[in-house]
């Protein structure tokens, strides 16, 4: 029930984007890349289990790679952003992926030069991938807020600098082969600093 709720969550999100996005003038899409750091709570399970194991260190300051499709004005915009990025530590493996729709407002500080922030609903799909162990997926809601500086280049080319902050709920299981379950994981928050190259058709 939980992953039906979330992905009926990124379709309406998708929907109103669509809805919204007629209004706008230009067309355009993104390259990021970015590093991730994710806040990962353990079940008293696992605890007990791996005593020793900091899972926030699963993934931390992890190279992350998206790509982004939206619609812009002089206002602000409204777009897609798929983004992922992986970890491991201590033998247990995560993968993070993100299929966000976001709103942001811009603010001009200069002829070339904007200020954004904005907000982010979405879906997090999280995989524990360790060796070893069973593989296990969830999804869980991803819901933020993003902010950053934007540097025009071009009339159609820009880059920018950007911080974006999500809570989440997706779990999954660990569970080595033939063993019984050792515990659970479950991510709480992740923060990503980010550039991205942007261009405007």
């Amino acid at each position: 029930m939980k992953t039906l709720n979330s992905l009926l969550a990124a379709m309406a999100v998708c929907a109103a984007g669509l809805a919204t996005t007629a209004q706008a003038d230009d067309t355009f899409a993104s390259l990021t890349y970015g590093q991730t750091s994710d806040k990962v709570r353990k079940s008293g399970l696992l605890q007990r289990n791996t005593d020793q194991l900091n899972a926030d260190s699963i993934i931390d300051k992890e190279g992350t790679w998206g790509v982004r499709l939206g619609q812009m004005n002089e206002q602000g915009r409204y777009y897609m952003t798929y983004d992922n990025a992986s970890g491991d530590h201590n033998g247990l493996k995560l993968r993070q992926e993100n299929l966000l729709g976001s709103y942001d407002l811009f603010y001009p500080v200069g002829d070339t030069t904007k200020l954004f922030g904005g907000a982010s609903l979405g879906v997090t799909k999280l995989t524990q991938a360790s060796p070893g162990a069973s593989r296990d997926t969830d999804y869980g809601y991803a819901i933020g807020l993003q902010g950053g500086v934007i540097q025009q280049l071009t009339d159609n080319a820009s880059v920018e600098l950007g911080y974006r902050y999500l809570r989440s709920n997706a779990s999954v299981e660990v569970s080595p082969h033939d063993a019984p379950k050792v515990g659970s994981m479950r991510l709480t928050s992740s923060a990503q600093t980010y550039l991205a190259a942007n261009y405007k058709f």
